[in-house]
């Protein structure tokens, strides 16, 4: 089944060793003053386990058509630049949506990234489809490469029909991946979660990985005084509810893990980081803090914010949790879920 992947994008610090985690302000932050740091961390390197790449040279993105700023290619030069200063140590590549006929390609594109080491990008999830009869096929032929670690297909949500990754071949698939130690990004629309629980349940030999806070709108919990209507306020009040529900039910399947990313690109134009927090703590306090990871969606985050105001607003939120917290936040709990080396 095909998703609609523009639909999604549409709807969806510095910091090292020796340098600091800093909130900081821009163009559209409500009372920010531009350029100035207003919070300061203890020295925490980053590992971006939701790093996109694609060179339209190599690789087929139907999606892109219409997709705007996004419609060009992104290539480790251009993250080099947005991640500049910021203290990303390590990346992991996530999978683009390309053709069909060039996922192979992808994943061999992106697997030569990580064979070169002078780069980030270290590990890779790449794009399959658990459910096709060449699935088995596709995906054990990586399964000796320590750079692939898992696998993601973006699922459709309740108005597309029956949900067939609950269906026997897909979850086959899903199982086949637990077999060869690969995990599986759950990224899907808010209205899906609670099947998405169902599937993490079914699967409990598998690890997954919830994407972007389970894809919450973050214009949807602005107090109501800031939304459009009454009738637009009540219904961000059932969408929050619902959210706030589904992520408890997710939260519940230990081999389920959840990255803190995606929630920038679906801000409003003028927003501050406590718009952001809502989101960010339930996922927090839900999950725990041996079971979250930081992630920045890049490129598609440019869509509400640059990387860097990304990373210093998360800063921000969780400036007054433990350091020890942080750090699994912003890296070691990445290093351990997806093995990766120096």
């Amino acid at each position: 089944m095909k998703v609609n992947r523009r639909q999604f994008v549409e709807q969806s610090v510095r910091v090292a060793a020796g340098m600091s985690v800093l909130g900081g302000a821009g163009a559209g932050w409500i009372e920010a003053k531009e350029g100035k740091p207003v919070a300061a961390e203890p020295a925490i390197p980053i590992v971006d386990t939701h790093q996109h790449l694609w060179d339209l040279s190599k690789l087929r993105l139907p999606w892109l058509k219409g997709a705007g700023r996004l419609n060009r290619s992104f290539v480790m030069k251009d993250y080099l630049e947005a991640t500049e200063g910021l203290g990303v140590v390590k990346s992991v590549y996530m999978e683009v949506d390309v053709d069909p006929a060039d996922k192979v390609a992808e994943a061999e594109y992106v697997i030569e990234l990580c064979r070169q080491r002078k780069w980030p990008t270290c590990a890779a999830v790449i794009g399959g489809r658990p459910a096709e009869p060449g699935f088995r096929q596709y995906i054990t032929r990586f399964k000796d490469s320590p750079y692939i670690k898992g696998v993601r297909h973006i699922l459709p949500g309740p108005e597309s029909g029956k949900a067939f990754f609950l269906e026997k071949p897909f979850l086959d698939g899903i199982r086949l991946l637990g077999e060869l130690g690969m995990s599986f990004d759950l990224c899907m629309p808010p209205a899906a979660l609670l099947d998405g629980a169902k599937l993490v349940g079914l699967c409990p030999d598998t690890r997954f990985i919830l994407d972007h806070c389970g894809n919450a709108d973050v214009k949807m919990f602005l107090p109501p005084e800031r939304q459009e209507s009454t009738e637009k306020a009540l219904a961000a009040r059932r969408f929050v509810d619902h959210w706030r529900a589904s992520i408890d039910e997710l939260a519940k399947r230990k081999n389920l893990v959840c990255k803190i990313s995606g929630i920038v690109a679906t801000v409003p134009k003028q927003w501050t980081p406590d718009d952001l927090a809502p989101i960010v703590n339930h996922c927090l306090d839900c999950f725990g803090p041996d079971r979250v990871m930081f992630a920045s969606d890049w490129p598609v985050c440019t869509q509400g914010a640059p990387l860097r105001r990304w990373v210093e607003a998360l800063g921000q939120i969780v400036a007054n949790r433990s350091e020890a917290d942080q750090r699994k936040l912003w890296g070691e709990n990445a290093v351990r879920f997806y093995g990766l080396r120096g």
